[in-house]
């Protein structure tokens, strides 16, 4: 018998306003984190700075070591004073200062517009429509203009963060193992946002290895699951790379039966779009649109450590697929009974 097919309506949770998170916590690793276990849909309260006890020698834990930029500009579109959000996705020719971006709201954004920034010193102007949203833009602005983004760019704070962006977004709205040469994603890896130095520090004294993939984050965070059938979906092409070294200490841990523990979405996209036909890890680097929905036949053993997703992302879908639709809404029923804080600033759940 075929696998029911699930629906994006299946996975509807009610989440209160007040239970999404607009600030970080003054320490991120006192977050919480529930714990569902797959094979009996069993579920614990726990705190996240605990997650060490989980750990055995020989385990392995995968990060993702993108570092995001602050690519969410606040424009003026000519003739109009109309505010446009941009958020640039990547560089594409510098030589001709074109890049691809996304602009909201879309619909006032057409093909020879140009939109001004900082106070009128430079501007954009559109020359492409490549999706809805997804524009090419030629900058006027000549050189680098990365460290324009770091003067006047926000961090790309997501929609249900209604609050103002502040300074301190730079810092938190970023891991703490972001690796400063790989700053090309629009957002982080949330699930990473909870691990301090400290405990990174403590769960190698575990004899647990760590170990890094990338993955640049971009459009896929921008563009929900709008399709009731979520099958139909289809993902952006983000650039991913995995080394040799890490996936041969994935390949030794799988081998010995040892726990690999996951963090976050974009690096099970990462691995899964690396997987032999022997059901190990391969080196691996280029662009990926793996999209992951139930159900799905996932090629190794892994737990997943991440966050509580808005509804309609492709990060929920995921999510689902690892601990099973009816199994992941009762967690997230169970997390709002408890007071657990929602979305990128909230706190974590580990899949076992």
């Amino acid at each position: 018998m075929a696998p029911a097919t699930v629906k994006l309506s299946d996975l509807k949770v009610n989440i209160p306003a007040a239970a999404i998170a607009q600030h970080p916590l003054p320490k991120r690793e006192n977050a919480r984190m529930l714990v569902l276990e797959r094979s009996t849909g069993q579920i614990a309260d726990e705190k996240f700075k605990n997650i060490v006890k989980h750990f055995q020698k020989g385990d392995v834990l995968v990060l993702n070591d993108t570092k995001a930029f602050p690519a969410h500009l606040i424009g003026t579109k000519e003739k109009g004073d109309i505010r446009i959000d941009v958020y640039l996705l990547r560089e594409l020719r510098r030589e001709e200062r074109l890049w691809d971006i996304v602009v909201e709201p879309a619909r006032k954004v057409r093909i020879g517009n140009k939109i001004f920034f900082d106070n009128g010193r430079f501007y954009c102007e559109i020359i492409e429509n490549t999706t809805t949203r997804g524009r090419i833009a030629r900058f006027s602005y000549e050189g680098d203009l990365m460290p324009v983004l770091n003067r006047i760019g926000q961090m790309a704070l997501p929609p249900y963060i209604t609050r103002e962006h502040t300074d301190d977004d730079r810092e938190r709205f970023q891991t703490v193992f972001a690796d400063p040469a790989k700053k090309f994603a629009i957002a982080p890896p949330t699930a990473g946002l909870h691990f301090t130095k400290e405990l990174l520090k403590a769960i190698a004294k575990q004899g647990v290895s760590i170990v890094y993939v990338t993955l640049h984050i971009g459009q896929c965070v921008l563009e929900p699951v709008e399709v009731e059938d979520i099958s139909k979906h289809r993902m952006y092409s983000e650039y991913f790379e995995v080394s040799r070294d890490t996936a041969e200490v994935i390949n030794k841990a799988l081998k010995s039966r040892k726990n690999v523990y996951v963090v976050g979405c974009s690096t099970l996209r990462a691995l899964e779009s690396s997987i032999l036909t022997t059901n190990m890890i391969k080196p691996n680097r280029g662009w990926t649109d793996k999209y992951i929905f139930p159900p799905y036949d996932f090629k190794f053993g892994f737990r997943l450590l991440t966050n509580f997703h808005p509804y309609g992302s492709s990060s929920l879908v995921l999510t689902s697929a690892v601990a099973g639709p009816t199994a992941l809404v009762k967690a997230y029923q169970h997390a709002v009974k408890q007071g657990y804080r929602f979305f990128a600033y909230g706190d974590a759940m580990l899949i076992v």
